[in-house]
């Protein structure tokens, strides 16, 4: 007799075993290291852009106060809350045309995401779709990813209207710094999962379904919040960055901050390649000698 709950994992080591073979052929880890690159541009210009848009719906001396919150809530022994309430404080009073400006940057790791994503849209050894070529096509893609800019607000927002209540809950007992951890973690897990939600079904050269996406975004959001919440707990660590940098602590701090959007990025992909193969367990195997070209179903330049 089986053991309850057996069958799930049975399907859930096949469904694994799937995305595997999807990505058997793909350097995962080299594939995100190359988006990391797309990300680190537009890491700040990001956040840029998000905080000064935050800044016009409640004003710059609310967003400025609820930045510091976040800074507070941040261990210290590296510093990050300093660097979150600099980067708050410079973003509230960052002119219109700098804004603009900064969209340029801002906007180019979703050219980044689709081509890491058309690595990984069909099975090994079928051939890759075609990349985005030329600046159109790039610039097609950018535009698609813009749309999240201007939601990043909303998100932000939620962000920073909890990180007052777990400030004031960390470090005050085991017990509310765990309750701290989880409202943290599900706050994350409800901003990141619609985030890939739009990106899996915008940015992706293929578009799976909407269950395969929901499933595949939310999934992937639940360990990019946990991924998240390691950082933090990184960050609790006082280790000497700049040690293996010749001292250097502002290399060390660049080079941790790109090794977390490696991980991140890594995350997003691999979500990506999960969805895919929820949507191929759903939807029939096309007729034998049917074209590559005709095989991937949803294909988008």
């Amino acid at each position: 007799m089986s053991a309850p709950g057996g069958g799930r994992w049975v399907r859930l080591r096949s469904l694994l075993a799937d995305v595997g073979t999807r990505l058997h052929g793909h350097d995962l880890f080299l594939v995100s290291a190359g988006v990391t690159f797309y990300a680190a541009i537009a890491l700040v210009p990001s956040l840029v852009v998000a905080v000064r848009l935050l800044a016009v719906l409640l004003g710059p001396e609310r967003v400025v106060e609820l930045g510091d919150a976040v800074g507070s809530a941040l261990p210290e022994a590296q510093g990050a809350g300093r660097v979150v309430g600099d980067l708050v404080r410079t973003a509230v009073e960052v002119g219109w045309l700098a804004v603009l400006v900064a969209l340029v940057p801002a906007t180019v790791y979703g050219e980044g995401l689709r081509r890491g994503f058309a690595r990984v849209s069909v099975r090994y050894p079928e051939p890759p779709p075609p990349p985005v070529r030329g600046r159109a096509g790039a610039w097609r893609v950018r535009l698609r990813a813009a749309p999240l800019l201007l939601l990043a607000p909303v998100g932000f927002l939620a962000v920073l209207e909890v990180a007052p209540f777990l400030a004031g809950w960390f470090g005050t007992g085991t017990a509310r710094t765990a309750l701290a951890v989880y409202v943290a973690l599900n706050v994350d897990w409800l901003v990141v999962s619609p985030v890939l939600v739009y990106v899996y079904r915008v940015l992706g050269p293929v578009r799976a379904g909407w269950w395969a996406t929901l499933w595949g975004a939310f999934g992937t959001g639940a360990f990019i919040s946990g991924f998240l919440q390691g950082f933090v707990l990184f960050l609790a660590i006082p280790v000497d960055l700049g040690a293996p940098f010749g001292g250097y602590t502002q290399v060390g701090g660049a080079v941790a901050v790109c090794l977390w959007l490696w991980v991140l990025t890594a995350l997003t992909v691999y979500g990506y390649a999960l969805t895919l193969e929820l949507e191929r367990r759903r939807v029939p195997a096309p007729p034998a000698g049917t074209r590559p070209a005709a095989r991937r179903a949803g294909l988008r330049g």
